[in-house]
């Protein structure tokens, strides 16, 4: 089979550097509608290493039509098998392509919820037992989505799907150091006002080897302490709804009042909130930092990585850095804090850290674009 040169690259990138596949290791690729030939160039290199792959095969719209009509236990004894198959893997690499990225939206979340319930020791074996790494694959729809030409947005998706990443670890060390030792942080910016502790929970870079594309170092706010309101400004789809202009209050760690731009995404929006009690709490707390993402496209995998960005994600927290938050949810939503977005500040522990977009103290600098597109030493 004749390969694009760039699938050959973005799998030597996934298999060597994301999962660091050794001789001997069993690798499972999960492709959801994506081209054969992204497959065979995995599997020819997982094999060049001495590693063993193994290939599962999905299709949005024949998932689509189990899961919509599907009902409470439908999916329990498909959560065995998977469960099963993942715990004797050492890696996994899921590539998600999609020619609608709204194939669900008309699936009730009731059947969404059983579905998650029933998958979630799936999840939580990959995400805390394997080395893992995810990404999107890129479509027509995805093009549409970034208002791009279908040649120019493949040229971007493998600009940033291949980037060094190797040149974010410096920055990414001295910002996990940063929140390390921090207790409180304070955001602000047009509409958001927002105050919460980090204190003794951890942080995690994350620099091509959990998703593709990456650049982004989280940590999770203790449970309880967040106070404020928040405005996202970036769009976000969950479950297969589109949301815009999400504002969320909080008081004692749980969102009190959750909004969106219209009354039917509102009530979508407080639906999936209420899916279980972990759901109004939050899990997750990250600063995103690629310098080749600067707008969103409605794709949380990009949108998360926008420079200037942070996420601050209702739901599940993970095991590693967790603030104890369970949830069948983990909604990663953003705001960008470049200056064409209104600005806005964070603060650590009463110290001004990003102003912008910008990285302001000199250790973090090179997480700023300049240093990451090799503009700067």
């Amino acid at each position: 089979m004749l390969i694009d040169p760039r699938f050959h690259d973005l799998a030597k990138g996934l298999i060597g550097f994301s999962t660091k596949l050794s001789r001997g290791e069993k690798v499972l690729i999960d492709a959801y509608d994506v081209p054969d030939a992204i497959v065979v160039a995995l599997v020819r290199v997982a094999r060049a290493r001495g590693a063993t792959p193994y290939v599962n095969i999905n299709h949005a719209r024949v998932s689509r039509e189990l899961l919509v009509h599907s009902k409470s236990g439908d999916y329990d004894a498909h959560s065995g098998v998977e469960l099963k198959r993942m715990q004797g893997m050492d890696a996994y690499i899921a590539l998600r392509g999609s020619d609608n990225i709204f194939e669900n939206s008309d699936v009730p979340a009731k059947q969404v919820q059983h579905m998650a319930k029933s998958m979630k020791p799936v999840l939580n074996y990959r995400v805390n037992k394997t080395k893992w790494v995810v990404l999107r694959w890129p479509t027509t729809a995805m093009a549409q989505q970034a208002a791009m030409s279908t040649e120019a947005f493949e040229d971007f998706y493998f600009r940033v799907c291949t980037l060094d990443y190797s040149r974010m670890i410096p920055g990414m060390r001295a910002l996990q150091k940063l929140m390390e030792k921090t207790d409180q942080v304070h955001i602000k910016g047009p509409g958001t006002d927002l105050t919460f502790s980090i204190k003794g929970i951890g942080a995690c870079p994350c620099g091509g080897d959990r998703n593709i594309p990456d650049g982004e170092v989280f940590s999770c706010p203790v449970k309880d302490s967040v106070e404020g309101v928040l405005q996202y400004n970036a769009p976000t789809v969950y479950l297969g709804s589109s949301f815009d202009n999400i504002r969320l209050e909080f008081s004692q760690g749980k969102v009190v009042k959750a909004t969106a731009d219209s009354p039917k995404s509102t009530k979508r929006l407080n639906a999936i909130l209420d899916s279980d009690p972990g759901a109004r709490y939050i899990g997750e707390f990250a600063l995103g930092f690629n310098p080749h993402i600067l707008e969103p496209m409605r794709d949380i995998l990009f949108d998360e990585k926008i420079a200037g960005s942070f996420h601050f994600t209702p739901g599940q927290a993970y095991a590693e850095y967790s603030n104890g938050n369970n949830s069948q949810v983990h909604w990663d939503m953003v705001c960008i804090q470049r200056p064409e977005y209104g600005g806005g500040e964070i603060y650590f522990d009463g110290k001004l850290v990003r102003k912008n977009g910008l990285f302001v103290p000199k250790s973090l600098e090179k997480l700023n674009p300049k240093y990451l597109l090799g503009k700067a030493k």
